[in-house]
């Protein structure tokens, strides 16, 4: 029987792998930030009205906002990497539909597939979390988090150059070809996980949870269309709520929900995902504004006169910052713990807004303004997967992050109606025109710094975790698999297993539940770790034959090294014996 450990999935995890699963997120931004250049001209382009143009970017943001969750369960049940190419490869076939048409509904038809690969960022850091060793876990999440950032912030002006010098279709193509590659970078380079959930796919979950998510996303998104009063926005934001109630009550009682709302309510789950709902406010505010500030005319006495290719080019330096404070991200949160990030990160975030209301006049004062709120932005987008990580088990690793990436999606949909409601109603009228005003720039600014003052007050009430422990309680849900694996692989070597297998006992001789127990090779290296049974038991595989040191430690007990040469076949029983003094747990 074949058998792959974790420390042979961490070995196959080449250096490739993070920037492989990055370039994966960053090739989902992009297909989202595709058309931004030629939103006004679509009512035109598609020979539509500009209610049914909204359409084109409503499907994307509805079928993304589905897509999220559910890839996420599928990944944990079925494969990550798996999943990661199913949700490509819907996104290739998205992009095509939509290269080959000029007409409404197939258009709308091929955004609504192409939506499906924003279930790429969550899988991409399971599987991040699956198959890196733990000094290189917190780098990769961070940049993985943010790419969704940085992807927007370089597709930008590339998309803008193509409207500009080429046909529009091409925009599609470009995004078919970056799909092309990335899944075939991820065949050759990702190794699948083989970590799974247990149970089954819940199918009336994910019919319940799509159809509350698309009563209440619809009327976030056309409500400044219908009338925020309408009857049609209220009856959809009552119906939300009845479904969701409903969905929720229904998943309460299911053995293996979509989504374990126990565990979402948990005050560290719950806290950190409403935070992620006002970071994706923040987000988009900068987004929305900057692009215009920068291409409307000088003659309105405040607009910056800049064509589409540089106000992207001003606006670029937002995602690039967002990828180069990972690294920098990853020694504070080692430091201070991802509590503390975010709260750093938010802090950020409100001084680029705080100072961005007094830097609108010139476009260097734009990048400037940029570079600060991407730096914000990237330190809370790489807190949010590591506080997520360290508060549920391994096994739903992939439908949490799904969800607190739906929680992101949220608030970039909020940002979006208000903002946009924001400067209607500031706009003046030039030769028949809206024109949006400084005061709506300034307004909406406020609004962003608003949602980060919020976010603030909920990052304070997360609980403090030292990193220490933090990273214990990603090594245990971790352990836990490891524990499960290797009792499997010693129980199918036909009665003689390569390995040590024993009970973890205290001084009286009683089992030991959830000590650590960890295999030290001959050169210092971590060659395997598990976490002993409720009967005091554990098994460990190892890799090849020699001398190890089993290490030992439980809460309440002293530390235990014992030496020990293994063979190379067989099992060899070995009890561990805590000394009885204790320790500070």
């Amino acid at each position: 029987m074949s058998h792959t450990t974790t420390d042979e999935l961490t070995r196959s995890a080449s250096r490739a792998t993070v920037p492989v699963l990055a370039f994966a997120g960053i090739v989902v931004a992009v297909m989202q930030t595709l058309l931004v250049p030629v939103i006004k001209d679509l009512p035109a382009l598609l020979d539509t009205t500009p209610s049914n143009a909204t359409w084109v970017l409503t499907s994307t943001l509805l079928s993304g906002a589905v897509a999220t969750p559910i890839m996420g369960r599928l990944g944990d049940l079925f494969g990550k990497r798996r999943m990661l190419i199913v949700s490509l490869s819907v996104m290739v076939v998205g992009a095509l539909v939509s290269a080959f048409t000029d007409a409404l509904l197939p258009m709308i038809v091929g955004r609504t597939l192409q939506g499906v690969a924003m279930g790429a960022i969550p899988l991409g850091i399971g599987l991040m979390r699956d198959m890196l060793p733990r000094e290189r876990l917190g780098s990769a999440m961070a940049l993985m988090s943010s790419s969704i950032g940085v992807g927007g912030g370089l597709a930008l002006p590339a998309a803008a150059l193509v409207a500009q010098h080429a046909d529009w279709h091409t925009l599609f193509y470009g995004a078919a070809g970056l799909g092309v590659l990335s899944i075939a970078l991820t065949l050759l380079v990702v190794p699948e996980s083989p970590l799974r959930a247990k149970g089954s796919f819940d199918l009336p979950g994910a019919v319940g949870l799509t159809a509350g998510l698309i009563l209440f996303l619809l009327p976030i998104t056309k409500g400044s269309d219908w009338g925020w009063s309408s009857p049609t926005t209220l009856g959809l934001f009552a119906a939300a709520v009845a479904v969701l109630l409903l969905w929720g009550l229904m998943e309460l009682r299911v053995s293996a929900p979509l989504v374990d709302l126990r565990t979402t309510a948990r005050r560290e789950v719950l806290l950190t995902n409403l935070a992620s709902i006002m970071v994706g406010v923040s987000f988009y505010v900068i987004s929305l504004v900057l692009p215009q500030l920068l291409q409307l005319p000088a003659e309105t006495g405040y607009g910056l006169g800049q064509s589409m290719v540089v106000a992207g080019l001003c606006v670029a330096p937002l995602g690039l910052t967002m990828m180069f404070t990972a690294p920098v991200y990853a020694r504070l949160s080692a430091r201070y713990g991802p509590r503390t990030t975010l709260i750093i990160g938010l802090l950020v975030i409100g001084a680029g807004y705080a100072g961005g209301l007094g830097l609108m006049s010139a476009a260097w004062q734009t990048v400037v303004t940029s570079v600060l709120i991407g730096a914000g932005i990237g330190l809370a987008y790489s807190s949010l997967p590591a506080l997520i990580i360290g508060a549920v088990p391994a096994s739903e690793t992939g439908a949490a992050n799904g969800l607190n990436t739906l929680m992101r999606s949220i608030g970039t949909s909020v940002s979006s109606a208000v903002i946009g409601m924001v400067l209607a109603n500031t706009a003046q009228d030039v030769g028949g025109t809206a024109v949006p005003t400084m005061h709506g720039f300034r307004v909406s600014f406020l609004i962003a710094a608003a949602a980060v003052a919020i976010g603030l007050t909920l990052a304070f009430f997360i609980p403090r975790r030292r990193p220490s422990t933090a990273t214990q309680l990603r090594a245990s849900s971790e352990e836990d698999a490891n524990l499960a694996r290797a009792e499997q692989a010693l129980a199918a070597e036909a009665g003689r297993p390569r390995g040590f297998r024993g009970r973890v006992l205290d001084a009286d001789g009683s089992p030991v539940a959830r000590a650590k127990v960890t295999l030290i090779d001959r050169h210092g290296r971590q060659a395997g770790a598990t976490l002993s049974a409720e009967d005091g038991g554990y098994a460990l595989a190892v890799p090849a034959r020699g001398p190890y040191v089993l290490a030992a430690r439980a809460a309440g007990h002293g530390p235990l090294a014992h030496a020990a040469t293994h063979g190379g076949d067989g099992r060899l029983d070995l009890d561990l014996s805590l000394p009885g003094e204790t320790v500070p747990a």
